[in-house]
């Protein structure tokens, strides 16, 4: 029998999963789905980003559910634009096959007549950010006399983002005999005074220890002089040819200042911040998707609610101010049972901070090395000779133009053919790296002050 069908999952439901190929439930889905289809209790479950949250509520909400009704009977709340957009777009693949399920996202920086269209037409799942879900309670768009179900996604993020007061208010025009589901991946004291004010002896499943971070992921520091932490970076990026990763930095400006000294550079990267208009994100966030860049360079806030599969590496290029943030930025990897790793370029100054964040996440960081000039020569040659070992070939395009090139050969040997197509990408980084410095800083060595791009 299927796993999720033991679980107490409907077939309707079932075969959707399926369609989209979740074979077996995530630790979290297993442990809650069972618990949220009682639909009896309020419930906190802590878990990293990533480990399938969503369907841990959304698949009871889809089988608790009148879906005969047109009125909202569940409303989630998340902290993002682009969270609200992904949790409604899997929960309307998860009801596919659910007659009469209608889901709408409700965030900012989109048309707000078309999303109240929507809410009029009738809906029973409203997913919403909670500055947009406010403007329309303010508007007396909507009705949530008959809500059944409060999700909070992603809860600690939302008080960090400053919306408790507006969470306040919308839970206010909800019925006080509604089911409250909380989602954190940490439990500071403001998140614990929710779970106090709003819910009855919820149940609690933590996955992993309090606060603690993804087991999938492995945790590296680097430690660099100052001066020397962008082209750790670079170094960083070029020993890892098949990278995708999310850098994160302090501020806009140095957001931007990166972003724009690693297109320069030929990276395939591009800047995420709030300088960015709503459009501009998108386009950024589409590419990203799409994979057709590697480095997404972000700051916190901008980041939030990203949900891209198989980031390959979280890197820090300056540390959060807040060591909590810490466990969002690397969540960023190691999502849905993958493996990932985060990465931490700091200065000597920065050493204890990185034992905070051990403490935080109860795990210990590897001190690692970085890669000498021919290390990165070396990787990226190997890693060509994978690419054209693996290429897919083209045989109906290709074969036209087989007799040119064979007579352009004629005069070389096979070794030195493949000597030759080696070098076209080994040259160029041994130019580059021929005279590398070591970029390894003492342990002991004291910091510099500032964070330079050369």
């Amino acid at each position: 029998m299927n796993p999720f069908k033991l679980l107490g999952i409907s077939d309707d439901v079932v075969n959707a999963v399926k369609d989209l190929g979740f074979e077996t439930p995530t630790p979290i889905q297993e442990q809650s789905i069972p618990v949220l289809l009682e639909g009896f209790n309020d419930f906190v479950g802590l878990a990293q980003t990533g480990t399938g949250k969503t369907a841990a509520f959304g698949l009871p909400l889809l089988e608790l559910l009148d879906f005969t009704s047109r009125k909202p009977q569940a409303l989630i709340l998340c902290p993002t634009r682009e969270l609200c957009m992904q949790i409604a777009s899997d929960i309307r693949n998860f009801s596919k096959n659910t007659s009469g399920a209608s889901v709408v996202a409700v965030y900012g920086g989109a048309n707000i007549m078309q999303q109240l269209r929507e809410i009029r037409n009738g809906v029973q799942i409203v997913v919403a950010t909670p500055g947009r879900m406010l403007d329309i309670i303010g508007r007396k768009a909507i009705d949530f006399s008959g809500v059944r179900f409060v999700v909070l996604d992603e809860a600690d993020e939302m008080l960090n983002m400053g919306f408790q007061e507006d969470i306040n208010d919308i839970l206010s025009t909800t019925p006080d005999d509604k089911k409250t589901w909380l989602f954190s991946a940490t439990m500071p004291p403001e998140v614990r005074r929710i779970a106090k004010n709003y819910m009855d002896s919820p149940i609690e499943l933590t996955m992993g220890t309090k606060n603690t971070g993804n087991v999938n992921i492995e945790h590296e520091y680097y430690t660099v002089r100052a001066r020397d932490k962008y082209a750790a970076l670079k170094r960083i990026v070029d020993f890892n040819p098949e990278i995708f990763a999310v850098v994160f930095c302090k501020t806009k400006m140095d957001t931007q200042d990166v972003a724009d000294h690693l297109i320069k550079d030929g990276y395939n990267a591009d800047a995420l911040h709030g300088d960015l208009s709503q459009q501009q994100r998108d386009k950024v966030m589409k590419r990203f998707r799409e994979r057709s860049m590697q480095l997404l360079i972000a700051t916190d806030v901008a980041a939030r609610g990203i949900d891209v599969n198989n980031v390959t590496h979280v890197i820090n290029y300056s540390l959060p101010d807040e060591i909590e943030s810490y466990t969002h930025r690397s969540g960023r990897t190691g999502r849905a049972g993958k493996t990932g790793i985060s990465i931490c370029i700091v200065n000597s100054k920065e050493i204890g901070k990185i034992r905070q964040i051990e403490k935080i996440i109860g795990k210990k960081f590897t001190k690692a090395e970085l890669p000498t000039g021919f290390d990165v020569c070396e990787k990226q040659l190997f890693a060509l000779v994978h690419k054209v070992h693996n290429v897919e070939v083209n045989e109906q395009q290709i074969e036209q133009y087989i007799p040119r090139i064979m007579d352009e050969f004629t005069d070389l040997s096979k070794e030195e053919v493949i000597k030759r197509f080696a070098s076209l990408e080994f040259n160029r980084f041994l130019e580059y790296y021929k005279n590398a410095p070591d970029l390894n800083a003492a342990a002991d060595e004291r910091g510099e002050r500032g964070d330079s791009l050369n």
